[in-house]
C-alpha cells in the first residue's frame, strides 16, 4: 500500500507545477496582449508608419499619447481604440444610421 504522505506530496507538486504554468502563460499574455506601454518606435512599427509620421500626429494632437518629461509613451489599448474610431462606415452603416435617426426624430419626417 502506498504511503499517503507521498501521495499528498506528489499531488501538491502537480498542483504547484500547474499553477506555475498558468502564471507563466498569464505573464506572457500580458506582454503581448492587453494594456501595455509602447515607445514611439514600437507604435510606428505597430501602425506601419514612420517615426516622423508619429511625431507629426503627436504634434497635431491626432494620436493619444502620454508625455513624461521629453519621452512619449503610448498605451496599446488607446491606440487600438483610436484606430477603431477611424473606421470608415459602409453604405449599410450609413443607411442604418439614417433610418435610426428618422425613427428617433419623427418631427423631421417628410410630409
Amino acid at each position: 500500500m502506498e504511503n499517503p504522505f507521498e501521495v499528498i506530496i506528489e499531488r501538491l507538486d502537480r498542483i504547484e507545477n500547474a499553477l506555475n504554468l498558468i502564471i507563466n502563460v498569464k505573464k506572457n499574455d500580458d506582454v503581448t496582449i492587453g494594456d501595455h506601454l509602447m515607445n514611439i518606435q514600437e507604435v510606428a512599427n505597430y501602425l506601419s508608419l514612420s517615426v516622423a509620421t508619429i511625431y507629426g500626429k503627436c504634434h497635431s494632437n491626432d494620436i493619444p499619447r502620454i508625455k513624461k518629461g521629453k519621452r512619449l509613451y503610448f498605451l496599446k489599448s488607446d491606440i487600438d481604440a483610436w484606430l477603431a474610431e477611424s473606421k470608415q462606415k459602409t453604405n449599410d452603416d450609413i443607411q442604418k444610421m439614417a433610418l435610426d435617426y428618422i425613427i428617433k426624430n419623427p418631427l423631421h419626417r417628410r410630409r
